[in-house]
């Protein structure tokens, strides 16, 4: 094992030690802050009902990176092509994130109902601007020299875009896509707390409203390893595609 990964499981280690002899120690009610012992078995033996619930969950996220990548990356291509629209969009792409998800949230289940549909487009919402800004000035760091040479080629712009822009911007667009899909779920939760009917933010607030609070704290130990399975994923997919990266 690497000594980065020993490192971080050590430090989780700690963590997680003296949390659970802090809540032993000062008897702490389980309905304040139950032991991650707790936390831990009530996540695996009641999976049995957080499991539909991270389905759900799960559903509107990978539905809503989805479709922030059907957007995100057209769009940025046009913007770089055309520096009049990126000037007429950005102050659009600022705001939708200067205005808080919460603001957004009841006006979409308003709209859309308490179905998927609202929450989709929260996540999608979230996602799509580090995906578009960064893939944006992937395409803008583009070296000079490497744009005039294919110039002098006679290369056209989708020409020089497929084999050159979009190479060179690859990196910038998986660091926007795993900022992305690590802050994804958050859309998603926000969107079931203000309105639905299945979801692990549905049913955090379901057990919160009864103090069970080691639900609750399950049902965000599900959100973490989700979110970490698809930072971890998008890595795996950076080091496949990105090959000269690793050269």
């Amino acid at each position: 094992m690497r000594r980065p990964a020993l490192f971080t499981l050590l430090v989780v280690f700690l963590i997680l030690a003296v949390w659970e002899l802090a809540c032993r120690g000062f008897n702490v009610p389980d309905f304040i802050l139950p032991t991650p012992s707790q936390i831990s078995m009530v996540a695996v033996f009641k999976a049995a009902l957080l499991l539909p619930h991270a389905g759900t969950t799960a559903m509107e996220v990978l539905i809503g990176i989805l479709i922030s990548l059907l957007v995100a990356v057209p769009l940025s291509i046009v913007m770089f092509a055309h520096p009049s629209v990126e000037n007429a969009i950005a102050p659009f792409l600022v705001a939708s994130q200067a205005v808080p998800v919460f603001a957004i949230a009841p006006l979409l289940v308003i709209w859309l109902g308490y179905g998927i549909a609202s929450k989709v487009l929260m996540a999608a919402v979230i996602i799509f601007f580090p995906i578009t800004v960064n893939l944006l000035a992937g395409f803008k760091s583009c070296d000079h020299e490497f744009q005039m040479l294919f110039r002098l080629m006679g290369a056209g712009f989708w020409k020089t875009m497929r084999l050159l822009y979009w190479p060179w911007a690859l990196p910038h667009f998986f660091a926007g896509l795993k900022v992305g899909v690590s802050v994804a779920t958050i859309g998603a939760v926000i969107g079931e707390w203000v309105g639905a009917q299945q979801g692990l933010g549905y049913l955090m607030i379901q057990a919160n409203a009864r103090l069970n609070v080691d639900v609750v704290f399950a049902a965000i130990l599900w959100l973490s390893v989700m979110g970490l399975s698809l930072w971890i994923l998008v890595g795996f997919l950076e080091k496949k595609v990105i090959r000269w990266k690793q050269a």
